[in-house]
């Protein structure tokens, strides 16, 4: 069974470091994705803390607020409630930040292990989706 378009023949060997390389870009694809979905949920919960932060803005500052503590909801006061969501905020604010980080770290790797690997196996490999 012939896996290329008819006529066409590999004359490239795969050695082991080239195998390592294929493997390295497959693995480093399966860690974007998760970083990916891991980044979009983290974006929409900061969406979240921002709307959730202007209607607590709006409440009148003598009234105590159920705010969100794991799993259990605790009432406090709207100005202490206000500085909780600044805090968690900002350290949402850092976790976006690093997810974003590590994603151009993964994209410079696949981007290098691409270029090494269509250099050497040109048509004869396909690493796009």
């Amino acid at each position: 069974m012939e896996l290329l378009p008819e006529g066409q023949n590999n004359q490239v060997e795969v050695t082991f470091e080239d195998q390592k390389k294929i493997n390295e870009f497959s693995k480093l694809i399966q860690k974007k994705d998760l970083l990916s979905a891991e980044l979009t949920k983290q974006k929409q919960e900061k969406e979240y803390l921002d709307d959730v932060s202007m209607e607590i803005e709006l409440i009148d500052e003598d009234e105590l607020v159920n705010y969100k503590v794991s799993s259990v909801f605790v009432k406090m006061k709207q100005e202490d409630a206000v500085e909780k969501l600044e805090k968690d905020s900002e350290i949402l604010d850092g976790q976006i930040s690093e997810l974003e980080t590590k994603l151009e770290d993964i994209d410079d790797k696949l981007s290098e292990l691409k270029t090494q690997l269509y250099t050497k196996f040109g048509d004869n490999i396909n690493l796009e989706r």
